[in-house]
């Protein structure tokens, strides 16, 4: 019989087993003397289990994440919950108001943890999240969006040559796993460093919600969470397509400056020489030179720059090489038909 689960507490505040609570963690004042507070949503379980965080807008544009957290929310199997369940939809606070990946003094949030109380405003929001929650779990998942003007293909980024995190990254059932080296100053390292198994969560873009990138993660989500053993088993489930996980990726970058024209849309199979893009000089109209873009070895396109006009030089596709490219582009097109229905068989809204 599964031990009777412990109260969990954040911020000085105490949530009992079986209590749902909201809590407020004051990370400063504006200059206008308004408080600025990081809320955060506790599940704590009836019964023990793992203690699992849910954090997004680490970047203040990336929105995909925060309406993850807010469906995520309204399961009514969180009810069933096993361990706990800490929830932080938005961290960047001071980004989403200015619509903005940065800190007003510029800094990149997900640079400055583990943080310290007494450093910068970024170093000292990163304090909080490490401190409050991260160094009270056992595991993590970060939702995270492609940059400003740029679209990721749904997948999953995590620290693959070790077991457990590999299990819940497969878990998760996303058709791309990329086998990513530890950034410095990244929740994901501050994380790791506390023992944390943890998952990054890539898809679309910022300043936009994409539909399928939401539904599939919060179906990521309550997946991983019933591999935790946090959630009951499915009677009934569809087959997932089988992730697979990409050898390396890079960055196709553009020849020249002008007018894009794409050829190749996310998920795409490339193949070395293929056409994907034409660049013309909008100055140039009557008869515009044209400058092909091709890839430069086989793979499937991951990110893409979303906007028509380029400087030479700029990223344009992120393209992951697979030992095997036709399962990697079966898998990619598997995976689009399982999303519209959540893994309880229940319509995404």
């Amino acid at each position: 019989m599964r031990a009777r689960g412990r109260p969990f507490t954040l911020g000085g505040e105490t949530v009992a087993p079986g209590e749902r609570r909201v809590i407020d963690l004051p990370v400063t004042r504006l200059y206008t003397h308004a408080p600025v507070n990081l809320p955060v949503q506790v599940i704590n379980g009836r019964r023990a289990g793992p203690r699992l965080f849910i954090t997004a807008a680490v970047h203040g544009d990336e929105l995909n994440g925060v309406e993850i957290c807010r469906r995520l929310l309204r399961r009514r199997v969180l009810g069933e919950l096993r361990g706990t369940l800490v929830v932080v939809p938005v961290v960047n606070v001071f980004g989403l108001i200015q619509h903005s990946r940065y800190l007003p003094d510029r800094r990149d949030l997900n640079r400055s943890f583990p943080g310290s109380p007494r450093g910068s405003l970024a170093a000292r929001l990163a304090h909080l999240v490490v401190s409050e929650v991260v160094a009270q779990c056992t595991h993590g998942i970060d939702l995270h969006t492609g940059a400003l003007h740029r679209s990721n293909l749904p997948q999953i980024r995590a620290r693959l040559d070790d077991p457990e995190t590999l299990a819940l990254a497969r878990a998760f059932g996303v058709p791309v796993l990329l086998d990513a080296a530890l950034r410095d100053g990244s929740l994901r390292e501050a994380a790791v460093e506390h023992g944390v198994k943890i998952l990054l969560y890539e898809a679309g873009e910022a300043l936009r919600f994409d539909p399928l990138a939401i539904a599939a993660g919060v179906q990521g989500v309550l997946r991983v969470m019933r591999a935790l053993e946090m959630l009951p088993p499915l009677r009934r489930g569809r087959r997932l397509p089988e992730p697979l996980v990409a050898r390396d990726s890079a960055w196709v970058r553009a020849p020249a400056s002008g007018l894009i024209r794409h050829h190749v849309g996310l998920g795409a199979r490339l193949h070395r020489g293929q056409p994907l893009a034409l660049i013309c000089d909008p100055s140039d109209m009557l008869e515009p030179e044209e400058v092909a873009v091709s890839a430069p070895h086989g793979g499937i396109v991951i990110g893409r720059s979303m906007l028509p006009l380029v400087n030479e030089g700029d990223a344009l596709y992120h393209v992951a090489r697979f030992d095997d490219p036709e399962e990697a582009a079966a898998s990619v097109e598997a995976f689009a038909s399982t999303i519209g229905v959540d893994p309880d068989g229940v319509e995404l809204g």
